[in-house]
């Protein structure tokens, strides 16, 4: 290997990592709020991109179909209950934005497909069908149990992916796609090709958890999703709604998704699976992270990125078992290091 190969392989591994950073991101984000590993994570990477895909070739999106279905399903949940509650004002808030706002959104998706619309029309609709998808999940699979214990709710994670890839297949089909890259610029470094759309993936990912810091740090709803993540129930007695927190961390942890999808699906062609195996890459980085800690999650998926490139150079049929065997010495270092502390404790 030489250095012009090297310098390849890094940028490209710098490329990927800044994805799965994103996606390790939101996996902490959620585990921290609602102690659920969130397996489903790359199907919103898989859905957004496909869903954009559609929309560049003039068709209505089947995500589209199941945002109603889910909508369908939780507007008859919560008018039940606020009938059963006698709550006229939780049915009508049901009314509205589990059915008026997801029907007009159908209407406009549907008038709207067939046209030439511009790029940043499509990525935005396309954001629109997606980042619902993410509370609805919460409220009909795991709000239900969300004081179950860890490995319950990791079950119902699982159950869900293979619920969703299902129904990915089904509304995609077997077939991938590719979107057309958002910036077609490329620029000569040295023995280097820069694209725009590379630049475009680091700047955004950098944006991103850069937005996602300030907001944890200077908003209101963002100091409520740390304390809840600190001490849920201290946070339920200063009156913290753990619900209302957990269906925004998944709403967060959607448009993470989201966003990767349309980030990366310009570079690789994505499948109605594709999403799964990103989402377990994010996984490893988040492992790396002890699943508490952002800038270790962040750090930990770059790492992950330069492994899985360099490792498709020196022995590309075992890359995945490389990148996956670099979770072994971070759990057996943590074990250890947890069993260090009990017997401190002790």
């Amino acid at each position: 290997m030489d250095l012009t190969v090297a310098s390849f392989l890094f940028q490209d591994g710098v490329i990927t990592g800044a994805i799965y950073a994103l996606l390790a991101v939101g996996i902490v984000l959620v585990f921290t709020v609602t102690r659920v590993v969130f397996v489903p994570q790359g199907e919103f990477v898989a859905f957004s991109a496909l869903t954009m895909a559609a929309f560049q070739t003039g068709r209505t999106p089947g995500t589209l179909w199941l945002l109603l279905a889910l909508s369908t399903l939780v507007l008859l949940l919560d008018v039940l209950a606020g009938v059963r509650e006698r709550d006229r004002t939780r049915v009508l808030r049901a009314l509205l934005i589990y059915g008026a706002i997801p029907a007009a959104l159908a209407v406009l998706v549907v008038w709207l497909a067939p046209r030439q619309l511009p790029m940043m029309v499509q990525a935005v609709l396309s954001l629109a069908l997606v980042i619902p998808l993410g509370p609805l999940l919460y409220r009909v699979a795991y709000q239900p149990v969300a004081h179950a214990s860890v490995l319950v709710l990791l079950i119902i994670s699982v159950a869900v992916h293979l619920a969703l890839a299902s129904i990915g297949l089904v509304l995609f089909g077997a077939e991938g796609s590719r979107i057309a890259p958002f910036n077609e610029q490329r620029w000569s470094v040295g023995p280097l090709q820069i694209t725009g759309q590379s630049v475009l993936v680091i700047a955004a990912s950098v944006v991103a958890i850069g937005a996602l810091f300030w907001f944890f740090n200077r908003t209101f709803r963002g100091k409520a999703l740390r304390a809840t993540a600190v001490n849920r129930a201290g946070a339920e007695l200063m009156g913290i709604s753990s619900t209302k927190a957990g269906a925004l961390a998944f709403t967060l942890a959607a448009a993470i998704g989201a966003l990767s999808g349309l980030l990366i699906g310009p570079i690789t062609t994505i499948v109605y699976d594709t999403g799964f195996l990103i989402g377990l890459k994010g996984f490893v980085a988040a492992i790396i992270g002890g699943l508490i800690s952002y800038p270790l999650a962040a750090a930990g998926a770059i790492l992950v990125g330069l492994l899985e490139s360099y490792s498709s150079y020196w022995a590309s049929a075992f890359k995945e078992v490389i990148v996956f065997t670099l979770i072994l010495p971070v759990l057996l270092w943590r074990s250890f290091n947890s069993l260090q502390i009990e017997e401190d404790d002790e």
